[in-house]
């Protein structure tokens, strides 16, 4: 397997980014092609990964496998296969930020590649490494879409909430993790659940009435005063994401639409029990390589 890395990596870089002061953006429903969303991707998540992992560390753990803000969690459901499937197993996680996930998939006996388009969101997988004082998870800093990676590198794929909504062109990216999967692989990614465009995302009563049409697909921009790109996120339907994974030659296995569980009374965004009781906040896709 060919592995490209993050720039070396320095314990010293773990001071609070650098970065330029943040106005408020404009939020509009624009065109933005795959250039403009992957620098805005880069960017946005550079800016915001110290709060991001400040904010939501601690349901995420350090070591944790949860797919959703619902909590549905991988050593429960076994969506990537039976445990003795992940033993030996080489996993690639795409859109790891931390690399939570790929730490629990290491516990297991897997040997997992984290891959961030985010060089803050991969210091923070270090981070929790020395924390731990455990052996660092290898990570990657790489679009999802252009995966660096000879061709049949894993034996299976993963993402929770990782790159595909942030992603222009997904079709190219199923495309690309069939590419790196031997045969039979399993390739397991959450996103939003395509009905939720429909709705503002907003937590509360004002995000149960439908405001967009399902069938907009024109992405969610957040610009700055220049018109610049600084969040983009862009929006398939449930029959779009089959046709990808057909098209990119998968087979769909399983379609999970988890339950808002009765005891779960954190809210994260637009995730809530109010809304979680009416109707699915996450999409799980679960597909094989043929």
């Amino acid at each position: 397997m060919t592995l490209a890395t993050t720039p070396a990596f320095d314990p010293d870089d773990l001071v609070p980014a650098d970065l330029p002061e943040e106005e408020e953006d404009d939020a509009l429903r624009r065109d933005a092609e795959a250039g403009e969303s992957s620098r805005a991707s880069r960017l946005w998540w550079d800016r915001n990964a110290d709060e991001y992992q400040d904010e939501h560390g601690e349901f995420l753990g350090d070591d944790r496998f949860t797919w959703c803000p619902e909590g549905v969690d991988e050593a429960e459901v076994r969506l990537l296969g039976p445990a003795e499937a992940l033993r030996g197993a080489q996993v690639l996680e795409i859109g790891s930020g931390a690399a939570q996930c790929s730490r629990w998939l290491a516990a297991q006996g897997a040997r997992p590649v984290a891959l961030d388009i985010s060089y803050r969101q991969l210091q923070h997988s270090r981070r929790i490494d020395l924390g731990r004082g455990a052996e660092p998870i290898a990570v990657v800093q790489a679009d999802g879409s252009v995966l660096p990676f000879a061709d049949g590198s894993f034996d299976l794929a993963c993402s929770a909430y990782g790159a595909v909504p942030f992603s222009a062109d997904t079709a190219e990216l199923m495309r690309e993790v069939h590419r790196v999967l031997r045969p039979g692989g399993r390739w397991v990614f959450s996103v939003t659940h395509p009905i939720r465009w429909a709705f503002p995302d907003e937590p509360g009563e004002e995000g149960l009435t439908a405001s967009s049409s399902y069938f907009d697909r024109t992405p969610y921009v957040e610009q700055d005063a220049e018109g610049r790109a600084t969040y983009v996120e862009h929006h398939r339907t449930l029959g779009d994401r089959v046709r990808e994974l057909v098209g990119a030659g998968f087979r769909l296995l399983d379609l999970v639409e988890p339950e808002w569980p009765e005891e779960l009374e954190q809210t994260w965004g637009g995730w809530s029990p109010l809304r979680g009781e009416l109707f699915p906040g996450t999409a799980i896709f679960v597909a094989e390589r043929g």
